[in-house]
């Protein structure tokens, strides 16, 4: 291209052809929605289906308001607000297509950590009907050991002790609806989209817990009017690449400070449990079900615990993103074993969904050529997803007499992962993760004690005390130890099985 536009309102219309732009008057948007934790998944999720609903005309009431309540939301925050709040979705599929979508549905950004009102305020707006949530498991609180709200944490005690300067979602929900119901207002659904079983329910428990301390009256007030439904989300979204950026420079001209790349896939299953309104986004694909549990089960269990399987393992072998692990077929195979003789026995059955197609899919995705998913990302912040991931399927199986030996595998490389912190050719690993710390002293000890990784019981629970598990996790340990080959033990368990 000879020439650069930057992307902004006034921009739109000198956007070329290849690059699908808002059909609607953004300036008729309402805040009908408010969202926390404006990342990239957000971005290609569920601001793609309220866009689509919005090209389609009459949904101009649902526009979203981004905030972030965290200092490291502000680069996102600058970025987007300096491009009138539009930004680029780039959806890639596996044939090498290629849609880029500008999205406009956005309506402004505020930052909680700056000034709290300027979140407070559209939380408590009387348009306001719905503020959703992607604030990544870590982001509830929850003391892994007890399960219960953590009232401990320091920010906590400070919202409990300033309901008008908070710092966690949890004071900004309870402020918020505090002051809907003193202005007679109707409450708010409070949408869970992050990856947690039961997501709805348990933003239900927090706030419910961190209200009824600060203010029981109001906890009733909330318990009654206020709505927290389940859903399951799932779409592949990776990291945001300079590449990215450079491809929508070098192919259109287009000066996007951070576009967001996804696959083609999206699903969205919602509990039809409103309590002031929502979107029709089923004219776009979302389905509305009396019942998430069956399908969050399935996507948790499959498509979050296959990630983790090729993350953990493929980060020891060497590999660095999720399509490398699935072109190798050791790989491709140790996956797929996992996923029928350890994870699907344990799940129910899904009304609509044909499992072993749904795992087909899941293959073909993980697999996608257009779409670089790197094995870091995915084995970021593993303590927080190996316990709703994995461990309930290892426990069912313990319970049920069913293989464990794949897991054990898994859990065992993440011991070793953490505890050398380097592939097998010798090349450093990061611990990216909220207890890197715990972690690497844990795996260190295994030296002296094998079982010293799964003792962390905030995330392993009683793991540890399962004589048929350790067994095999030992003899992993060992193995791994003695030679960091991840590859040679899945070939013996592929081995074990096949005989």
């Amino acid at each position: 291209m000879n020439s650069t536009v930057s992307l902004r309102q006034s921009s739109l219309s000198q956007l070329p052809p290849g690059i699908i732009r808002p059909r609607y008057d953004r300036r008729k948007l309402q805040t009908g929605i408010v969202h926390v934790g404006v990342g990239g998944f957000f971005r290609s999720h569920q601001a793609s289906y309220t866009e689509q609903l919005m090209q389609r005309g009459d949904a101009a009431q649902w526009g979203i308001c981004g905030a972030g309540l965290r200092e490291a939301d502000r680069k996102m925050h600058d970025a987007l607000r300096a491009q009138d709040f539009l930004y680029t979705l780039i959806e890639k599929s596996p044939d090498g297509h290629i849609e880029n979508r500008v999205i406009g549905c956005l309506t402004d950004f505020v930052l909680g950590c700056d000034n709290p009102e300027s979140v407070l305020q559209p939380m408590a707006a009387p348009a306001t009907k719905i503020v959703s949530l992607t604030i990544t498991e870590g982001g509830y609180n929850i003391d892994h050991e007890t399960g219960e709200f953590d009232f401990s944490n320091p920010d906590v005690i400070h919202d409990l002790e300033h309901p008008k300067r908070p710092r966690l979602i949890f004071g900004f929900l309870t402020e918020a609806l505090r002051r809907r119901r003193d202005a007679g207002l109707s409450a708010f659904t409070v949408q869970s989209c992050d990856n947690i079983q039961h997501n709805g329910n348990l933003t239900r428990k927090v706030v419910l817990d961190f209200a009824d301390r600060q203010d029981p009256d109001l906890a009733k007030w909330i318990d009654v009017n206020a709505s927290f439904p389940n859903a399951m989300v799932d779409r592949i979204t990776p990291a945001t690449t300079d590449a990215d950026i450079n491809y929508l420079e070098q192919e259109f001209g287009l000066l996007d400070q951070w576009p967001v790349t996804c696959e083609p896939f999206e699903q969205w299953v919602i509990e039809d449990k409103f309590c002031n309104g929502r979107p029709e986004w089923e004219r776009v694909g979302v389905h509305f079900v009396d019942d998430v549990t069956p399908y969050e089960t399935m996507k948790l269990r499959l498509l979050n615990a296959g990630h983790s399987v090729l993350g953990l393992l493929g980060a020891l072998h060497g590999y660095q993103t999720i399509r490398e692990c699935v072109e190798d077929q050791l790989f491709k195979e140790f996956l797929r074993n996992y996923l029928d003789l350890e994870a699907t026995p344990t799940l129910d059955a899904v009304e609509g969904i044909d499992l072993d197609a749904y795992k087909d899919t899941l293959i073909k995705r993980f697999g996608n050529p257009a779409i670089r998913d790197s094995v870091a990302r995915i084995c970021q912040g593993s303590s927080d997803k190996i316990p709703v991931f994995m461990i309930p399927t290892i426990i069912a199986n313990l319970q049920r007499g069913g293989n464990i030996n794949y897991a054990a595998l898994v859990i065992a490389s993440w011991c070793h992962y953490c505890a050398r912190q380097s592939d097998r050719h010798g090349e450093p690993l990061e611990v990216n993760d909220l207890m890197k710390d715990e972690l690497i002293a844990a795996a260190r000890k295994t030296s002296d004690d094998k079982l010293a990784f799964l003792k962390l019981k905030s995330i392993f629970g009683n793991l540890a005390d399962e004589e048929r598990f350790t067994r095999v996790y030992e003899s992993m340990i060992t193995a791994l130890n003695a030679s960091s080959d991840v590859a040679n033990e899945m070939r013996g368990i592929l081995k074990s099985v096949q005989n």
